[in-house]
């Protein structure tokens, strides 16, 4: 092997950090995963590699350094291939840089006991990005992570279902389907498209709105009746979340009453019923009353507390 400063492209007073990074951004380009059958890319490799196991060992960079042992790892004066234990060869104790014959994908690259290069944690960031599956059945392999994401939705939308688009934190765009009935806090799992391929789940929640409040599975709304359609009666058109329907206010109708329309509050979804529509009248006077009102109300006489107390 050559210089292992000269492999790896660092002065002989780099510090670990620039060793470890040069190493790491040779080992992408010639990783053999993303050279498939070059004989040209598996030498270098193996060679960065090399360079990297002796410079990364603190002990045998000093020794190399002060001439007591070759680019191999062997005293000066032995050959660069044998039994010695600081080698780099297949039958040392140290670096094996063996593919069982079939490749990268056969088991990789090993690092025996006396190995001192620390190449774990270099594997685990340098293989978990590679686009052939890194280092199959190592410990370094990149696990599937689910990533959650925080959507609101309109409470209409949630009520009758739809689509909103979500933005990934790969950059990538989905439009997410809404069920029908989605509860507040429900999740919405996108297989495949989180981490490493594990997914990404949506929690959803939904804004709160003008007019409708959700009561459980029930939906209520307060309606706006004038004093003249509470006391004769009146067919009042009711917004809903479904749509409009026609109410009919029963004559002589008090303030706060309760009209609820059954199977017209959230929809029925697997395992729960649908809710009830309570719409709850709301008397409302003019704001500025007029005399004739006034005139029309100073000759009633009734005790509406009558029995309150």
């Amino acid at each position: 092997m050559a210089d292992p400063y000269t492999v790896l492209g660092v002065k002989k007073s780099a510090g670990e950090a620039e060793i470890k990074k040069a190493f790491r951004d040779l080992a992408k380009k010639h990783h053999p995963d993303k050279n498939k059958n070059s004989p040209a890319a598996e030498k270098k490799f193996k060679e960065i590699s090399g360079a990297y196991e002796l410079l990364s060992d603190k002990e045998k960079r000093a020794s190399f350094d002060r001439g007591e042992i070759d680019e191999n790892g062997q005293p000066k004066g032995f050959a660069s291939h044998g039994a010695g234990r600081g080698g780099f060869g297949g039958d040392a104790s140290g670096f094996e840089f063996g593919f069982g014959g079939g490749g990268p994908q056969s088991g990789g690259f090993r690092q025996g006991p006396g190995g001192g290069g620390g190449f774990d944690d270099i594997f685990s960031d340098l293989f978990s990005g590679l686009t052939g599956g890194g280092r199959r059945g190592g410990r370094a392999q990149a696990q599937p992570a689910d990533v959650k994401y925080n959507l609101t939705v309109s409470l209409e939308d949630a009520f009758s279902g739809g689509a909103q688009r979500v933005t990934l934190a790969s950059g990538k765009t989905l439009d997410v389907k809404i069920p029908v009935g989605l509860e507040d806090g429900g999740q919405i799992r996108l297989r495949g498209q989180g981490e490493h391929g594990g997914d990404a789940i949506v929690q959803v929640t939904i804004a709160p709105h003008r007019i409708f409040v959700r009561e459980g599975r029930n939906i209520r709304v307060d309606l706006p009746v004038s004093l003249k359609e509470a006391i004769e009666g009146a067919k009042i058109n009711v917004p809903t979340p479904g749509g409009t329907i026609a109410l009919t206010i029963p004559g002589g109708s008090n303030g706060g009453k309760v009209l609820r329309l059954k199977g017209r509050g959230w929809p029925a979804t697997t395992g729960h019923a649908a809710g009830d529509l309570k719409v709850v009248l709301k008397l409302m006077l003019p704001e500025d009353v007029p005399a004739e009102l006034k005139d029309a109300v100073s000759g009633l006489a009734y005790d509406p507390r009558k029995g309150w107390s």
